[in-house]
């Protein structure tokens, strides 16, 4: 398969971020609808919910078979196909346990999608030496923001959810026909390359026989800095608007304006992200961007006040936006097992971090909560010391070796 362009790779890619997106909004978005379809109980929805972050997180050692035998090209377009279908069956479902079921499968389908789109983007950047990571990841959010749109106007003149999820998934597959053709194919593994000696068969067998081993330490540590990021980030999403309404008072017009905030500054943030690592390097712009996000959230918890609580929100949705892009960079340099991994703690950080936040607000007050949000922004400069991120070649600068920029940390494998 012949190698695509630059642009022509960037764009195909990009699309299955807002595939993600969009397919992830969309049936969030109807999901009073399908409460009120199936008579749910609020306890119920959030089992609902539950149960996607549980089989995304679940499907780790799925996601890991799948990536050495398939290859991420062919499972991004495999997994983004069974989320049309889910998406196909969730607006059908007659009753709560098939919804779960459907809700579970869904799940799985991100998870195995989401390493394999991270993986494309990672090779994106390592065949043509550019940063593009961020921006990928941009197009996600642009996915929510899409399925939004698309809600808002389906809503305003039918209140049908197989109509609305029919339009919907003709825009999936729109977006699946435009990344199909520019997708990378699959660079051959370390094994593969010593293996020319060998037949077809041999080989296949050689890699499908392949044991999965404990993952490193340094696995490890990227992990924590993903489980963190997302924990910074779901807990905000999840949380801002009830911290402005409760404690800060903010008025019931005004609260909304805090999830608006995070996102907002996410985006931008993510759109211009490329250009900081072009720049200073990924390891100085996640440990920046961390400490700006704890430093910024806690002085706005400390100060209190609208204003205050609305500058603090944006530090956090500036800060946090390069994180997980550049984890993932990181773990995909490690093989397709450290990917799969990362991803799954990632998600877990996801589907924990809030459930987490709300048991501390229980007990200690939002505030409390928040910052231990703050506190999670910052166990992620505190682990991003330690993960040897790679040195990218500056415009300004002669080319660099790809070396750590940091110390050696061969103790930690």
């Amino acid at each position: 398969m012949p190698t695509p362009s630059f642009s022509r790779a960037k764009w195909s890619i990009a699309a299955l971020f807002c595939f993600l997106g969009f397919q992830y909004g969309t049936w969030v978005s109807r999901l009073p609808a399908l409460k009120t379809r199936l008579d749910l109980g609020a306890g119920e929805v959030g089992l609902l919910l539950m149960a996607c972050g549980a089989g995304a997180a679940a499907a780790f050692p799925l996601v890991a078979v799948l990536m050495r035998r398939l290859g991420s090209r062919t499972l991004s377009l495999a997994s983004a196909l069974a989320l049309i279908v889910v998406l196909a069956a969730l607006s059908v479902v007659p009753n709560y346990p098939l919804a779960l079921l459907a809700v579970c499968a869904d799940g799985v389908a991100v998870g195995c999608l989401n390493v394999a789109m991270n993986a494309q983007g990672a090779a994106l950047e390592s065949s043509y030496d550019r940063t593009a990571m961020s921006q990928l990841h941009a197009t996600f959010s642009a996915g929510l923001l899409t399925a939004a749109l698309l809600t808002s106007g389906v809503t305003s003149l039918t209140q049908s959810v197989p109509a609305h999820f029919t339009a919907a998934g003709a825009v999936l597959l729109v977006l699946l026909i435009c990344a199909r053709r520019g997708l990378l194919p699959d660079a051959p593994t370390p094994t593969e390359t010593t293996e020319t000696t060998e037949t077809a068969t041999t080989a296949a067998e050689s890699r499908g026989t392949r044991r999965w081993s404990l993952p490193s330490g340094l696995t490890l540590l990227m992990g924590a800095a993903m489980t963190f990021g997302t924990i910074t980030e779901g807990a905000m999403n999840d949380w801002s608007t009830l911290y402005l309404k409760d404690t800060v008072k903010a008025s019931s017009t005004v609260a909304p304006l805090g999830i608006a905030v995070v996102s907002a500054t996410m985006l931008l943030a993510r759109a211009c992200a490329d250009r900081w690592r072009d720049r200073w390097g990924d390891g100085p712009v996640v440990r920046a961007g961390s400490a700006l996000a704890a430093v910024g959230l806690g002085l706005a918890l400390l100060t209190g006040g609208v204003p205050a609580t609305l500058l603090g929100f944006a530090c956090v949705g500036l800060g946090a936006a390069a994180i997980t892009p550049c984890v993932y960079v990181a773990a995909a340099e490690r093989g397709s097992d450290a990917l799969s991994l990362v991803a799954a703690m990632g998600t877990t950080g996801l589907l924990a971090g809030p459930a987490l936040i709300g048991f501390v607000a229980t007990a200690g007050g939002l505030t409390l909560g928040m910052a231990l949000v703050a506190a999670s922004a910052l166990a992620v400069t505190a682990t991003a010391i330690w993960i040897p991120w790679t040195i990218r070649r500056s415009p300004e600068r002669e080319p660099l070796p790809a070396v750590p920029d940091h110390k050696d940390v061969t103790t930690l494998h």
